[in-house]
């Protein structure tokens, strides 16, 4: 296992193999390899083809509102007492959250494949949603898999799939949760991948998925990098992200970790701690996990001493998921990036906190890592430049938060 000094490049992570470092690789029914390999092989023609690059930034530009601001949060920042605490304004993303980046650009590979349908996996409905926007963009059929569970909890976006074409299928099975969803939609496209694209809305699951899912989202680590030096005249000291699967943080780290000059720059994951350590109060994998195969790639997972994947639970549907992106596990090991856990009280004060001294209502994913940035801030100096990966916004959340707040 490579110790604290490694150099993370996009030259040796991940080898040729889908490992980063222990974690990855591939384990997948037979019947998928045609299909993931294909799309790798679409991949790295995209990466190479000029008028594929030229596509994602106008379309990142013109569809999706790109780039998102970088806003100071003077109040935020007066209420922490210490380091300046900076927002990245993901939530003001097409469709509120930074799930779109992905689909938008995992659509245009279907296109370049000849398929027209596509199919996702949603818990809090934000990838879910950016799926049936991105369909309905390029006229491709699309069908989503939600659990039950999640369904109640995130109505809103249930209607708005719908509303743009989307068949939202209800997953009954196991917690009804992201989990089970996500065994459903695989299940769909072992029987349906010569005509059907499943976009993975996370960084898990074999190659080339985590690093695909990386690299769309990419542009928010990159962005936050320029604006960083044009703004405040210097690179971010720390930088705080959500990790449920981890696409969101993956994005904002990876510009990061890869780069030698921002070896300087701490990078902090957030795990959804729920209600307590116990195997079904938690959704924290790095935390309490241990190295396990789910969805297709060895990561850390939550489970039993079977090694049967345990229940989980978050107050954010979007973080109810029972492991974690393979690349994340490595950056633990690496001691690139470290993780906390923030429970869901933690989260819902800094839900409310947020919306009463800066007017923005988060999504409850980000305010885990909200909630982490105020624990720090007050121990850092005036001048230490604390950047926040705002992931989502919470008008998805306002049903749920008003019941728990029984407002």
């Amino acid at each position: 296992m490579p110790d604290a000094s490694t150099i993370l490049t996009p030259a040796t992570v991940p080898d040729a193999r889908g490992y980063f470092g222990a974690f990855g690789g591939v384990y997948i029914p037979e019947t998928l390899h045609h299909a993931v390999a294909e799309l790798a092989d679409e991949y790295d023609k995209a990466k190479a083809d000029p008028a594929f690059a030229e596509q994602m930034t106008t379309l990142n530009r013109d569809y999706i509102g790109r780039p998102t601001p970088l806003q100071f949060a003077p109040r935020l920042t007066e209420k922490g007492n210490g380091a300046q605490i900076w927002l990245k304004r993901e939530d003001l993303a097409h469709t509120g959250a930074h799930k779109i980046n992905n689909a938008i650009g995992q659509c245009l590979l279907a296109l370049r494949m000849g398929k027209k349908r596509i199919i996702a996996e949603t818990g809090a409905g934000q990838h879910g949603t950016a799926t049936a926007t991105a369909a309905a963009k390029f006229g491709l059929e699309c069908e989503v898999y939600m659990g039950e569970e999640d369904m109640r909890r995130q109505r809103p976006n249930v209607l708005r799939m719908q509303l743009m074409g989307a068949t939202v299928t209800a997953v009954k099975d196991g917690s009804r949760t992201l989990k089970d969803a996500t065994n459903a939609a695989l299940r769909d496209w072992m029987g349906s991948s010569a005509d059907t694209h499943y976009i993975i809305g996370t960084a898990v699951g074999p190659p080339p998925f985590p690093m695909i899912v990386r690299d769309f989202q990419a542009v928010i680590g990159n962005e936050t990098k320029r604006q960083c030096l044009e703004q405040v005249g210097q690179l971010p000291d720390t930088v705080v992200a959500v990790v449920g699967g981890g696409s969101n943080a993956a994005g904002m780290f990876y510009p990061f970790a890869s780069d030698p000059d921002c070896d300087h720059t701490r990078l902090i994951g957030v795990e959804p701690g729920g209600t307590g350590t116990s195997f079904g109060q938690h959704a924290a994998a790095i935390a309490h996990g241990r190295p396990g195969v789910l969805h297709g790639s060895l990561s850390y997972v939550l489970q039993n001493d079977d090694g049967q994947t345990a229940p989980v639970h978050s107050i954010s549907a979007g973080l109810d998921y029972p492991g974690i992106g393979p690349e994340h596990a490595y950056w633990k090991d690496a001691g690139r990036v470290s993780y906390a856990v923030i429970d869901d009280r933690e989260a819902l004060d800094a839900f409310q906190l947020i919306s009463k001294l800066e007017g923005i209502l988060p999504a409850l994913e980000p305010s885990h890592a909200l909630a982490h940035a105020l624990k720090i801030a007050p121990t850092l100096p005036g001048d230490h430049v604390l950047v926040l990966n705002l992931c989502g916004r919470g008008d998805k959340d306002l049903d749920e938060v008003v019941r728990l707040l029984g407002l």
